[in-house]
């Protein structure tokens, strides 16, 4: 190491490195270089020209890696568009093998009609302003207002009003305000009958055709918590195949010999769907002697202490007509479509009924995990067969009556989410036309109710219109209508918050009950936006009582429960505490034996699962695509990548790619 420090060496030494280049760009066709110098050293300009050469190869260099680049991002997609025209091939070589989907039929409707005419003029204008970029053709025209922002701006607000359920829930949150009972036990001081205050309960369990879940549900309610004289199970079985109805008979009957109090029933006349089950069930001569009904679908199992945590909320508060327990979900990291459904269903249950439980004693009734006051189910006129929605209808006309619910979120409730999108779409396509049925019958009822007038508006505006009526329609018509026309009419413009702030915005508003689902945001919003046209088709269905509006077909269940579950449903009985140490697998009374002859019985063909195909998601994916290829030629940066990846979510669903087919 040198002893002093010299500057002139150190300073010499740097400026001998080489000397830097600035690259002009005059004109696109004619590239310069100029080489910058100190005049002071003459040492800097003699080896300027030694390394002006060699500066010239390594930009050389540069531009060929960039060139290589962009070749290998031309591959790249060029190898996408060829494994999405497969994918299409397939499909349609399933489409003509006869594995099409049964709305298919109904596909030429006004609805497919007009989206394809809108397709194909979107196609004509793509190639008409293909061949005037060409030939340099400019076209002037007056400004259009279609749409500006203010047209939208009412629609926005009206969707402000929903969100500001999401300051309620964090000011639940933030007091932690829960329903908590009067009393803390139904046990009596009285040691010869210490069960003696425990009132009369009735367990539904409606089914039809479920034969991948009957038995965990049956098991999983047989142990409830509960007096075992003051407990009642029906199997409310509407099933029309004889094997399965045979299964389920069975599993009663095995449950009922091991000192259970459950019945099975079956319906000769099934007519009404789940609401008539329930109201054949409420017609039985032995249900006078019950105070309460808590109801189960076939894929739910409650936990043991359910129905102390439950009905004890009744106890003092005379005017409580409904105690609404949580979904938890088996299944919800299944799939893509498992995960969307997930991040919907946390905003239902965490914002939209805690908050309207808390501040409004109003929400809508499940359909399931929920207990019922029977004299409020007599009182609002019982269970009716007019809509597809009969929980909802029960639960209007209940508050109408008066009646107050609440909802427990710490109590939750097992169950499955669908894992196929055709069983998603069928069980939105109720969910959303069944409410514009109930709708147009309610409307002169909530009028005449002697409720106020902000509980009014509530119902008609909120409750009904707004989430059922107003966001569908928006997304389907401004998403994949307006946005896809204003690509071809260039004098109407949206502005970006409109097509991208917004929408981002509220699907982060929807996501903040799921937070570990914050990486699915954008492919939630993708999502929300396809699904929109089965909501609206099943908005107009149902406000305009089309054919469509009255299809009821039970969900699809796999049957998610594991076989340690189902073991140790077998292994405890379900009113002692005493465990079988020994398991008896040739004794019917094990619970084993039944899985061990099924398990021996030779399995029956199944059919080969076939993607199916969807006309309309498929037809405005094309639509999508075709105005971004536009929006690509107007050089509109953010409506073009929204447009793209929107057209691309489209073709993913029309497809049939998401869900457990794509898995």
């Amino acid at each position: 190491m040198p002893t002093s420090f010299d500057f002139q060496y150190w300073w010499n030494m740097g400026t001998r490195k080489g000397t830097p280049v600035v690259v002009k760009m005059e004109n696109p066709n004619n590239w310069s270089m100029l080489e910058l110098s100190s005049p002071e050293d003459e040492f800097s300009r003699r080896t300027a020209d030694k390394d002006r050469g060699k500066n010239a190869k390594q930009l050389t260099w540069v531009m060929f890696l960039k060139a290589h680049r962009v070749a290998g991002c031309v591959t790249w997609l060029a190898q996408g568009l060829l494994n999405l025209f497969s994918s299409v091939k397939r499909r349609l070589s399933f489409r003509r093998d006869g594995a099409m989907s049964n709305d298919d039929n109904s596909s030429k409707g006004k609805l497919y009609k007009f989206i394809r005419a809108f397709l194909i003029f979107a196609l004509f204008m793509l190639g008409f302003e293909i061949v005037a970029h060409v030939k340099g053709w400019h076209f002037s025209a007056p400004h259009l207002h279609l749409p500006g922002s203010a047209d939208v701006q009412g629609i926005f607000h009206a969707t402000y009003i929903a969100w500001v359920d999401c300051i309620g829930c964090a000011w639940i949150n933030l007091k932690r305000i829960k329903p908590v009972s009067k009393v803390s036990s139904f046990d009596s001081d009285d040691p010869e009958q210490p069960h003696s205050g425990y009132p009369m309960v009735l367990v539904q369990i409606p089914m039809c055709n479920e034969r991948e879940v009957y038995q965990q549900s049956i098991g999983a309610v047989t142990q409830l918590d509960w007096p075992r004289d003051r407990l009642l199970v029906q199997v409310l079985d509407d099933s029309d195949d004889p094997e399965t109805q045979m299964l389920i008979r069975s599993e009663v009957q095995k449950w009922h010999q091991k000192g259970v109090n459950i019945v099975y029933r079956h319906r000769l006349v099934r007519t009404g769907y789940k609401a008539g089950n329930l109201k054949s069930a409420m017609g039985c001569e032995y249900i006078k002697d019950y105070e309460f009904v808590a109801i189960f679908d076939a894929d739910f199992q409650p936990q043991s202490d359910f129905l102390k945590r439950t009905v004890i909320h009744f106890k003092g508060n005379d005017d409580l007509g409904l105690v609404q327990a949580r979904w938890s979900f088996i299944n919800k990291d299944e799939n893509l479509l498992t995960r969307l459904q997930y991040i919907n269903l946390s905003y239902h249950f965490e914002v939209e009924q805690q908050v309207n439980g808390v501040f409004l004693n109003f929400f809508g009734f499940n359909g399931t995990a929920g207990v019922w006051r029977i004299k409020a189910l007599e009182e609002s006129g019982g269970w009716l067969e007019r809509t597809t929605v009969e929980d909802m209808d029960i639960a209007v006309r209940a508050h109408l009556h008066g009646w107050k619910f609440i909802f427990v979120n710490d109590v939750k409730c097992l169950c499955e989410v669908p894992e196929s999108y055709e069983a998603y779409r069928k069980q939105q396509h109720r969910w959303h036309s069944g409410p514009m049925q109930l709708f147009r019958l309610v409307l002169p009822d909530i009028l005449r109710a002697k409720i106020s007038l902000p509980k009014k508006a509530n119902l008609i505006f909120l409750f009904f219109l707004l989430r059922k009526l107003i966001l569908p329609f928006y997304s389907f018509t401004l998403f994949c209508i307006i946005l896809p026309m204003t690509m071809f009419i260039p004098e109407a413009q949206l502005p970006a918050w409109v097509v991208c702030f917004v929408p981002a915005l509220m699907s982060f508003l929807n996501i903040l009950p799921a937070p570990k689902s914050f990486p699915f945001i954008v492919p939630y919003l993708l999502f929300e936006n396809t699904m929109s046209v089965t909501k609206f088709n099943a908005m107009i269905s149902g406000l305009f009582q089309l054919g469509s509006a009255y299809e009821w077909i039970v969900t699809k269940k796999v049957g998610r429960a594991s076989e340690t579950d189902l073991v140790s449903l077998t292994e405890r009985d379900p009113h002692t505490d005493v465990e079988l140490t020994t398991l008896h697998r040739g004794v019917s009374e094990s619970g084993l034996d039944a899985l061990t002859k099924l398990n021996e019985e030779p399995l029956k063909p199944r059919k080969k699962k076939v993607n199916r195909i969807y006309r309309k998601e498929l037809v405005l994916a094309f639509l999508l695509l075709t105005a971004s290829a536009r929006s690509l030629l107007s050089v509109q940066g953010v409506h073009f990548y929204f447009l793209l990846f929107q057209g691309i979510s489209f073709l993913v669903v029309g497809l049939d790619l998401i869900g457990e087919q794509a898995m």
